[in-house]
């Protein structure tokens, strides 16, 4: 499919026909290129500017043609009334949400037989996890439709673990006045290779709390967005990450401001060691021109722990409209501070207890607001693991 340049056609010049292989550079983030089918995105080469930054002659394989597309191996849990159950592609629920934007999320869209469709009901209280432990070093693709109903409130878990080659996409629909919280757990083989793209909307006066969390895996790629569609809707944005010897941990997050009075927070906290280990978050917020009283913050903060790493962070902020409440990002990259451990140590703290202490306070900040205590205390427990590589 092809799609206009807006730029040039508001200046008055010819409209050149263009794809994901364009020379004409985006104006602006809602013009990014976006289509279901595979071969309207051009091969990954690695110079695009949503794969520049990713390790992409590793995911040739999932880069390529279509994987295999059948029903992953899941293990389920819930409470209360939801009902998860197996679509066709076709369905009319598919596709409602998210449009991909690269083309891992195509090839995982026409790879996929039958979408699990999570259905929360009108005025549901429901609780849902959903894990993969049993996938292969096979490339697979997914497909995961959350629909939740006005006035619902529904927490739902994703954790992979072992080895994985996924690529997926996730929507999320927030029905009006609805509490959706969704958490994302990346605990996979140090072999592992995962690609993600979450598409999330919100109706009017929805309220969607969206966690991605991610403590291992050779290759981990989550890409949020959320289009908050509906007036006086809200989104709580958050991340956390640690990478170690030679993993590779990447999080693109969207958040587009189209209704008046939205409101936004994005809080990704990572940490880095080991030769090689490297992360990447980029953050763009949209302010649409409707978008009037939005309140509107984001922000990064990775904490180096030794030689050897990288974190790229990319805050990107666009506003449309004069008329708003506040926007504002952040980002940071730093190493220990000397003023902590100093007054840590004095108090008879050994250095080692000590730069683990900071470590645990430095990204508690984001472990505090998971809702669901056991996925809290399993990150504690996996953090703990983490933090005794830490002298």
């Amino acid at each position: 499919m092809s799609s206009p340049s807006k730029a040039s056609a508001e200046a008055g010049a010819v409209t050149p026909v263009h794809g994901s292989a364009s020379p004409v550079p985006v104006q602006t983030r809602d013009e990014r290129f976006s289509s279901f089918e595979v071969a309207d995105f051009a091969p990954v080469t690695g110079r695009e500017v949503d794969w520049k930054l990713t390790p992409t002659s590793a995911l040739s394989d999932l880069l390529g043609e279509l994987v295999n597309g059948e029903r992953l191996a899941l293990e389920t849990t819930i409470v209360g009334s939801t009902q998860l159950s197996w679509v066709p592609m076709s369905d009319s629920s598919v596709g409602s949400v998210g449009r991909p934007e690269d083309r891992a999320s195509a090839i995982a869209w026409a790879s996929t037989s039958e979408a699990l469709l999570v259905d929360v009901h009108a005025d549901d209280v429901s609780e849902v996890t959903i894990s993969r432990s049993s996938l292969t070093p096979v490339p697979n693709s997914s497909h995961t439709v959350i629909r939740v109903a006005p006035f619902a409130k529904a927490t739902v878990v994703l954790t992979g673990e072992g080895q994985s080659s996924l690529t997926e996409n996730v929507e999320i629909l927030a029905g009006e006045s609805s509490q959706v919280t969704v958490i994302t757990l990346q605990e996979w083989a140090s072999d592992a290779r995962h690609l993600a793209s979450h598409f999330v909307r919100t109706e009017k006066n929805a309220s969607v709390t969206h966690v991605v969390v991610s403590l291992s895996g050779s290759i981990v790629r989550v890409n949020p967005q959320t289009h908050l569609a509906g007036e006086g809707s809200r989104v709580n944005m958050l991340g956390l990450y640690f990478a170690d010897s030679g993993e590779h941990l990447e999080q693109q997050v969207f958040v587009h401001h189209e209704a008046p009075h939205t409101t936004s927070r994005v809080n990704y906290k990572g940490a880095l060691q080991g030769a090689g280990a490297r992360t990447v978050w980029i953050g763009d917020v949209l302010i649409g021109q409707s978008a009037v009283g939005t309140d509107s913050y984001e922000q990064n903060r990775n904490l180096v722990l030794t030689e050897g790493t990288r974190a790229d962070s990319i805050p990107n902020l666009e506003i449309k409209t004069g008329d708003i409440a506040g926007a504002g990002h952040a980002s940071a990259t730093g190493r220990f501070d000397d003023e902590q451990l100093f007054y840590l140590q004095a108090r008879g703290i050994d250095e080692a207890t000590a730069r683990q202490l900071v470590v645990r306070g430095f990204l508690n900040e984001i472990v505090q607001q998971i809702p669901v205590e056991s996925v809290a205390a399993r990150i504690e427990a996996a953090l703990d693991r983490e933090l005794e590589g830490i002298a």
